[in-house]
């Protein structure tokens, strides 16, 4: 072969390793160039707000914090500088990444519309040049003002009626063959659990009484649930369903149903109940939708209440409070023989007020933490009826009564009051003279809370027809209801109640 071809033919025989080496240091140059370019010029791309976890959102009082989640490392001053809410909502932010936190001190008020606008503001590597920020405005709404109570007038008269503050509407939930006794809504508003008892003509007990759960018509769009593992994530709402549908949850033909808790999850029931062939077989059941009622068996227990977790049952026994899971032939978690009742839990269930019988025929009321912390709020010769925590864990709402003694008689003169947690100061807001089945309820948002003002009937105004009774067992005349306003700032500061153009019991809430 001659000189020259054989020169040629080596030189074809160029390693394919090397040739592929070429090629890539080629592309890499060519990508760092670019890269150059980009860097030195600055991307054009506006940076801009990629989802707001309230966007469009009915928020309630659980509610405490939204997300905005950002397409670019952002200049976190400018933000904040510009971020505007209507009406304003104060609150405190806090950054992760791109994602911008902003946490409220207490709830939104309800019944209010909320315009979110930001402009002007820029990402963290502009320096103040080339890609602009594309304004955005949210919106999104508080749930509606409004609550259930128990009618007592006319077509109303022990039915279960719906009154939406915000939207001044008035509607009856229930037949007017079922005879209302307690109730409790579930955690979106769109059901409520109630106590009810055929009407007839002849007296209905207690014992007779059947669960039941019936729709509102109120349909919430929850805020998304905005993880770092899913930025995106979609809330799966419940069927809507039309207001009125009853439905049956727990019959009486084998046991007698008495008192009943709703947990906060709104997935399970437990229902004190009482065996109709033994007596002695009583207690508590828990009730979990699509499955059989089961017996929480262990010692008999008195009144109870579901924890803010819808784990555990806290209830009175022997001589002193179990917490017992909710799990059949499950062993008590924790005994407190210093309390005799649980009054109420904070939201987050980090709070508990608990009700301690003294020796000398005086009640304390007690505040207790979930950290092992017992302190003592006050005590009374009278009953501590009812307490409520405001939405901050700063203020205690109390019902109250006072031992009045006149001409040897004692009686017992309810008022609302409440009490500063950090000093136990207890400042009395409003008396109710000859009410002593009054029922209160707080306001989600903290604003507001509702109690009623009844009036027993006397033997010459009651009629054939069963009436109405309070939880002592004497007729209902009439019964109305009542709205304080609260000013969270200072709480011990209000107007004068507003009587409602309503006639009804137990006035309740909506969450």
């Amino acid at each position: 072969m001659p000189k020259n071809m054989r020169q040629s033919f080596k030189a074809s025989q160029t390693p394919f390793p090397l040739a592929l080496d070429r090629v890539a240091i080629a592309l890499m140059v060519t990508l760092s160039i670019v890269i150059g370019v980009l860097l030195w010029g600055g991307e054009r791309a506006s940076a801009h707000v990629r989802s707001f976890s309230w966007q469009d959102r009915h928020v309630g009082a659980e509610d405490m914090a939204f997300i905005l989640n950002f397409s670019r490392p952002m200049d976190y001053a400018s933000v904040e500088s510009n971020l505007k809410i209507n009406p304003p909502l104060s609150g405190k932010v806090s950054w992760a990444g791109r994602r911008m936190a902003y946490t409220l001190p207490m709830p939104a008020p309800y019944g209010t519309e909320f315009e979110l606008r930001l402009e002007g503001a820029r990402d963290r590597f502009s320096g103040g040049k080339g890609a602009s920020f594309q304004p955005f405005v949210g919106r999104f709404r508080t749930r509606d003002r409004a609550f259930a109570y128990i009618g007592v007038e006319g077509e109303e008269e022990g039915r279960l009626m719906l009154y939406n503050l915000t939207r001044q509407e008035k509607l009856a939930l229930t037949p007017k063959d079922l005879v209302v006794m307690e109730f409790e809504p579930y955690p979106l508003g769109d059901r409520i659990l109630f106590a009810a008892t055929q009407r007839t003509a002849q007296p209905q007990s207690l014992l007779e009484q059947q669960l039941f759960t019936v729709t509102t018509g109120i349909q919430i769009q929850p805020p998304e649930q905005i993880t770092p593992q899913a930025s995106e994530a979609s809330v799966v709402l419940p069927k809507p369903e039309p207001a009125g549908k009853v439905e049956l949850v727990l019959d009486s033909s084998t046991h007698q149903n008495l008192k009943f808790d709703l947990s906060a999850d709104g997935q399970v029931i437990v229902v004190q109940r009482v065996n109709r062939n033994d007596p002695a077989d009583f207690g508590p059941w828990i009730v979990r939708q699509g499955a059989p009622p089961t017996p929480l068996k262990g010692e008999p227990g008195g009144d109870f209440l579901i924890t803010p977790d819808s784990n555990s049952l806290a209830i009175a026994q022997g001589q002193g409070l179990a917490i017992l899971p909710l799990e059949p032939d499950a062993k008590p978690l924790d005994f407190l023989p210093k309390f005799g009742m649980v009054l109420s839990f904070s939201r987050d269930g980090s709070l508990a007020t608990m009700i301690k019988f003294n020796t000398d025929r005086t009640r304390s009321l007690f505040l207790v933490s979930n950290q092992g912390t017992q302190k003592e709020l006050l005590r009374t010769t009278g009953s501590i009826l009812n307490t409520q925590f405001d939405p901050t864990k700063q203020f205690l709402y109390c019902l109250l009564t006072e031992l009045k003694t006149d001409n040897d008689l004692y009686r017992e003169e309810p008022y609302l009051a409440v009490i500063d947690l950090k000093t136990s100061k207890l400042s009395p807001l409003i008396l109710l003279p000859d009410q002593r089945d009054v029922q209160i309820s707080l306001s989600p948002d903290g604003l507001a809370v509702l109690f009623d003002q009844t009036i027993r009937a006397t033997t010459a105004n009651e009629t054939t027809k069963e009436p109405l009774r309070d939880s002592s067992g004497k007729a209902i005349a009439n019964s109305r209801l009542w709205l304080l306003p609260i000013n969270p700032a200072a709480p011990t500061t209000y107007p004068t109640p507003e009587s409602l153009p309503l006639s009804g019991l137990r006035p309740r809430w909506l969450p």
